[in-house]
């Protein structure tokens, strides 16, 4: 018989060994992860959480915003996507979704307009428009590079309204 818990609450005997509530919590926390994010990398979840986390609690702290809302996007990109990321700073694209490269662009909660600029010079194929609201809610839209609607262009950027797209 394996060793007992110090204190019987901390776990229970299954099967000829001890599993703590902390293991039963994991499991069921990845049970609920891989529901609601099918496609993902379940160690980017907390990371993920953790960091949509802090902007929210510093914002309500301060009411200034941390600059990591196009890290929130990207992690976001590849939790409910699949997205694997490219190293930071690379150039022309986010990263790949099997054999296209793919751009990821977040709106802010405190952007005045739910726009994006997409430079139409970078080498990409599929576009991930991530948008934070005010409610640190995270939601995104996956395009096809084809089905980017015309819109205003300034030295080749492309400007895109979120409520202008439909995901693919």
């Amino acid at each position: 018989m394996g060793d007992v818990p110090t204190d019987i609450c901390d776990g229970i005997w299954d099967d000829g060994e001890w599993i703590s509530w902390d293991e039963i919590n994991q499991q069921i926390q990845y049970k609920e992860w891989r529901a609601r994010y099918p496609n993902a990398d379940l160690s980017l979840v907390p990371i993920f959480e953790s960091l949509i986390g802090a902007a929210e609690e510093y914002y309500q702290l301060t009411g200034s915003h941390l600059q990591v809302y196009g890290d929130i996007g990207e992690l976001y990109g590849a939790i409910t996507h699949g997205i694997k990321l490219h190293r930071n700073y690379a150039q022309g694209s986010d990263g790949r979704l099997g054999n296209y490269f793919v751009e990821v662009k977040t709106i802010t909660p405190f952007k005045n307009r739910d726009v994006v600029e997409i430079n139409i010079d970078q080498n990409f194929s599929t576009v991930l428009i991530v948008k934070v609201n005010a409610n640190f809610e995270v939601r995104g839209k996956l395009i096809d590079r084809k089905a980017l609607p015309a819109g205003k262009m300034r030295n080749n950027r492309l400007c895109i309204n979120w409520s202008e797209v439909e995901e693919k």
